[in-house]
């Protein structure tokens, strides 16, 4: 198994400089940076810029992975027609740049939009259909392109479509593609399973990108969150996918505003500080694995 982190962990917007975390997270003791894909609407636009941060993460022998919440305008499973072509030409887009980047796991709220507005109707049972429907027509790029799509289980705040291992199964098992695949978060699941290590187990060989993170969103080890019967499981089902860290304690920014971050979380956030968190969180992540 590889272990990674996610770069917006060091910043306060999603868009950053990745070949500055790249040589980063490999002396920290990572294997993998998983970039957000609002790099590549803003910072990485060009050919050239994407074929220079393949080049950087191969000369650190850093992987790539890719996580994105789309936005209402980019919502396939919109009621509105404009609305879910934009979507779809979104996601079109989106994948042949990832493979040009060898990047082979796109994980997030995929299926809908993210953060959820409470404010807006949610029928879901239409939602979900028209989701279904659309995923299906991803799944055949995300095939060409071999970049397996994860649909982020979420808890009942950021989303109300998928809260559970088992209703990702649902959905993926009606998608019916090699490439739509499920993705657990160990700070959602702490909200809305039953039994942690019990989800993990359920979604066995479908699951195919995990992020890790305390119950307040710290990296592993620093919470409360039950990390040895995490990795049981994770052995149980011989997984062989990557285990990103997805930490977020500072606020500010338009990550501390989505991702509701009212107060820095530790009490020193220099980069010094984040850094070495970030080491000692790998090293024992690792160890409590064994994978």
């Amino acid at each position: 198994m590889k272990y990674g982190i996610y770069a917006p962990y060091w910043t306060h917007e999603w868009a950053t400089e990745n070949e500055f975390y790249i040589p980063k997270v490999k002396k920290l003791g990572f294997d993998v940076l998983e970039i957000s894909c609002v790099n590549l609407i803003q910072t990485y636009t060009t050919e050239a810029q994407l074929k220079n941060l393949k080049a950087c993460a191969e000369e650190y022998g850093v992987t790539l992975t890719a996580g994105y919440g789309p936005t209402k305008d980019q919502n396939i499973c919109s009621s509105d027609p404009e609305v879910v072509k934009r979507a779809m030409d979104f996601f079109q887009d989106l994948l042949p740049k990832l493979k040009l980047l060898d990047i082979k796991i796109l994980g997030g709220g995929l299926y809908t939009y993210w953060p959820l507005d409470p404010s807006l109707p949610m029928d879901r049972e239409r939602e979900l259909e028209r989701s279904i429907e659309n995923m299906k027509i991803l799944a055949k790029t995300a095939e060409e392109c071999d970049v397996t799509l994860g649909m982020e289980v979420l808890n009942r705040y950021e989303g109300y479509m998928l809260n559970t291992c088992a209703q990702a199964k649902e959905y993926i098992d009606a998608v019916g593609s090699s490439h739509v695949k499920i993705m657990l978060d160990t700070f959602h699941m702490n909200i809305e399973e039953d039994n942690m290590a019990a989800a993990i187990r359920f979604a066995g060989k479908d699951l195919c990108h995990l992020h890790l993170g305390e119950q307040n969103r710290q990296v592993p080890g620093k919470g409360s969150l039950p990390w040895n019967e995490i990795g049981q499981a994770l052995r149980d089902i011989n997984y062989q996918g990557v285990a990103v860290m997805e930490p977020f304690v500072m606020k500010g920014g338009t990550i501390g505003q989505e991702i509701k971050v009212w107060r820095d979380v530790i009490d020193d956030i220099s980069e010094e500080r984040l850094d070495l968190d970030a080491a000692r969180s790998v090293s024992f992540v690792r160890h409590v694995f064994g994978l």
